[in-house]
Order: structure tokens, then C-alpha cells, then sequence
């Protein structure tokens, strides 16, 4: 790995060891030809390179930013000082990845992400414990999701541990970036773009990934307030067959109408719906999760299965697999019900409101990287509200030690095998 400094945003350069003739791409990156065995009658390169670590290069910024107080911290306003390109062309592979001082991107008007919506991200965050030490929190998970999410836009998938090792230089790099308050972390945002300037639906034949990186505050930096959910009937969030399992930019974009219609109507976030027994899919942008007592009195924990439409969030996989250690007997959290069954079942609003009515309803809440747990206090559907206990601090009786816990563990007061250490 290589390292130089520039004022302005600089042109990179591969380590490699023969350079040749350059050439730019739709997204304004310079690159050298490489000598690779090359097919004669193609051009492209007989065994395209894969992403790799070990050819990253870093150039700092001569003029760095301070951090803003943390108390004037906006969720996505802020960025760090440096950003993580690594480009993609069918030819040849993958580009030698590059640190770089934060800047912009150059994208041709016929850049096939602004017609066709070849464009995918992460979520991700960094945690600084108390002890100095940056750890992320499974981030495994978020490549392997990174890489289903290119097969389905027929994007080049990659090495994640390539890319979790170029990552975790950037974080390394703009550690100061981490706010020092307890409950502030850097949130993490790979992008992945198709960028070959042709029209035409098609399979990109160029693309960029990229990672920024911002500083953000606690999402209830006052404490919890649970949210009102409109029982959306009129939009869906996605269908069979569909996108919505993967974490594509496209299925974004068509919520901001339905947010705001529900919004108009009193209630923070979109309940998505599904079919005409108005199956329970996802809240807002959150995984979901209902507490329902059943007829013997067992409580008993239930989200959607992951069925083609759903998410398959990490936040929702750790609620799940911590809810599970704590039935067997792995490890025991306190103040969960001794005795409770884990669920991945379809639920519908006729159960919730069965149960409501019942006085079996125990808690609602939504999963997330940002917020982690959000709870919720009612359900707008077909002209009423169906009421969701809380209690006195906001949250319910199984979302709030499952919460403990996974806050614990990022922070770093738990340990976990599910920290990934960046820096010491």
C-alpha cells in the first residue's frame, strides 16, 4: 500500500508494475492499461483481476476538516475527511482501490446508474469504545449482502473480506471522525453504480464502488419516543418475485411519496402491507417485529420470514439470534420472559387487532442499523387506531433487553465475536 498527499482531489495510481497508455471512463477514474494476457479478438482480459487489498493505494488530504460538535450533528450532513474508490471495468477487472480526499464524482450523462437505476448500498457503522478500540458491528454480513444485491443488478461481485480490509484502512485513516460520546458512531455507506456511458438496458460493462463515511449522533438522543404507523393499503413496498430483498437504490425512492402521504395524515412512518389479508411486511425502511401472547399465555416473538420481499437485515438476524441463545439456555438475558417462542411466521392485521382486542398485544417494534430498535405506540388502519403498548420509557418488555444487549455489544461493554475490530 502506497501513500501520498495532495491538496486538490488527485489522480490515482495503481501500484502495478508496468504502466502503459491511459485512458478515462465515464466516471471521470484514470487508469493505465496493465499488462494482462488479453484475448486477441476481444481485448478483454483473460482472467479479469479481482478486488484486492493489497494493491490499495492512500492519498491524504492536506486540508482537513474539523469535526463539528456533536450536539449539531444531522444524520448524513456531515462526511469525513477521505472516501474509498475502487473501479470496475468488464475488460480488465478490478482497478487498484484508492483513499482519497472526499470529493466528487464525475459521471457522464449517459452513465447507465442515471437511466436504469444500477445502483446499490450498505449501511454499516463504526463504534468507538471506551477503551480507544474501533470495532464494526458484523459487517460480514453486510458484504455477503453487498454481493446478492450486484448478482441481481448483474453487477461484478467481489471479495468481501477484500473490501472489509480496504474499509477498515478508511476508518483507520479518519478514526478522529468517530465522535467520543457515548451513543455517537460513523455511519458507513458502500455504494455500488453501474457507469458506462451507453444507453441500453443492459449489464453495466463499467462501475464504481465506493465508500463515505459520515458522523452521526444517537437516534433518540433525548430517549425513546415510540412512532405512529399508517397501515399503508394504498402503496406497497414490493411483491413477489420482486426487489424488495435486496438493497438496491430503486426500492427507496418509491416510498417517499407513501411517507409523505402518511405523514399528511399524522403518523411518522409507512406499516407496508401486503395482499388483500394485508400481510405485515416491513416498517418504513426497518425490519419488523409484533409480541403477541398466545391463548396459553406464552409470549411468543414473530417477524416475517424472509420470503423474497423482506430485508434480510443484520440488525434483524442479531434480534433473532440473540432472542434464540436466550431460549436455549447459550446466554440469558435479563428481563426477557423465562419461557418465549421465536417465530419467522406471516402475521396480518387481522391477528394484530385480534390480539389487541384480546389484550395479548404486547409490543410492536421496528429493527435497523440507524436506530437499532424503534418502538411503536399505534397502528393507523382503515380509519382507526389500533393502540400498542409501551412502556414508561418508550420501549416494551422484550425490545427493550434485547436492545440492552446489542447496544452493550456494539459499544463494546459486551464482548461479542460479533465485533470486528478496525483499530486499537
Amino acid at each position: 500500500m502506497s501513500f501520498v498527499q495532495s491538496s486538490l482531489t488527485p489522480f490515482r495510481f495503481a501500484r502495478i508494475t508496468t504502466r502503459s497508455s491511459w485512458r478515462s471512463t465515464a466516471i471521470g477514474c484514470r487508469h493505465m492499461s496493465q499488462n494482462i494476457d488479453r484475448d486477441s479478438t476481444t481485448g478483454k482480459a483473460a482472467v479479469p483481476l479481482p478486488l484486492e487489498h493489497s494493491r490499495l493505494t492512500v492519498t491524504k488530504t492536506l486540508n482537513p476538516k474539523e469535526l463539528p460538535p456533536s450536539k449539531n450533528l444531522l444524520f448524513g450532513r456531515t462526511f469525513s475527511d477521505h472516501m474509498l474508490k475502487i473501479c470496475w471495468t468488464e475488460a480488465t477487472g478490478w482497478e487498484a482501490p484508492s483513499i482519497e480526499p472526499f470529493g466528487t464524482i464525475n459521471l457522464s450523462p449517459s452513465a447507465t446508474v442515471l437511466h436504469y437505476a444500477q445502483s446499490l448500498f450498505e449501511g454499516m457503522k463504526a463504534y468507538r469504545h471506551e477503551d480507544g478500540t474501533v470495532t464494526m458491528f458484523r459487517p460480514d454480513m453486510n458484504m455477503k449482502r453487498m454481493n446478492i444485491s450486484a448478482q441481481r443488478l448483474a453487477l461484478p461481485t467481489f471479495d468481501g473480506n477484500a473490501l472489509l480490509a480496504c474499509i477498515k484502512e478508511l476508518i483507520s485513516l479518519d478514526r478522529e471522525w468517530i465522535p467520543k460520546e457515548p451513543g455517537h458512531s460513523l455511519y458507513i455507506r458502500p455504494t455500488f453504480i453501474g457507469t458506462n456511458g451507453t444507453l441500453g438496458v443492459a449489464p453495466p460493462s463499467e462501475a464504481l464502488l465506493f465508500v463515505i463515511t459520515s458522523p452521526v449522533g444517537p437516534y433518540y438522543p433525548h430517549g425513546f419516543k415510540p412512532v405512529p404507523l399508517h397501515g399503508t393499503t394504498e402503496y406497497i413496498r414490493a411483491a413477489p418475485g420482486g426487489t424488495g430483498a435486496y438493497k438496491l437504490a430503486a426500492n427507496y425512492a418509491p416510498g417517499v411519496v407513501a411517507q409523505k402521504s402518511a405523514s399528511k395524515q399524522g403518523y411518522a412512518q409507512n406499516l407496508w402491507l401486503h395482499g388483500p389479508e394485508h400481510w405485515l411486511t416491513e416498517v418504513g425502511t426497518m425490519n419488523l417485529f409484533a409480541v403477541i401472547k398466545d391463548k396459553d399465555g406464552i409470549t411468543e416473538l414473530i417477524t416475517p420470514p424472509l420470503d423474497g420481499m423482506i430485508l434480510p437485515g443484520v440488525t434483524r438476524d442479531s434480534v433473532l439470534a440473540l432472542a434464540r441463545n436466550h431460549v436455549s439456555g447459550v446466554k440469558r438475558l435479563a428481563g426477557l420472559p423465562d419461557v418465549i417462542k421465536v417465530s419467522e411466521r406471516p402475521i396480518n392485521m387481522g391477528e394484530i387487532i385480534q390480539s389487541s382486542k384480546e389484550g395479548r398485544l404486547i409490543e410492536l417494534f421496528g429493527t435497523g442499523t440507524a436506530a437499532v430498535v424503534t418502538p411503536v405506540d399505534r397502528i393507523g388502519y382503515n380509519g382507526g387506531d389500533v393502540m400498542i403498548p409501551t412502556g414508561e420509557d418508550g420501549m416494551g418488555p422484550v425490545s427493550k433487553p434485547l436492545w440492552t444487549e446489542l447496544v452493550g455489544i456494539q459499544t463494546g461493554a459486551i464482548k461479542s465475536d460479533w465485533n470486528y475490530v478496525v483499530a486499537q
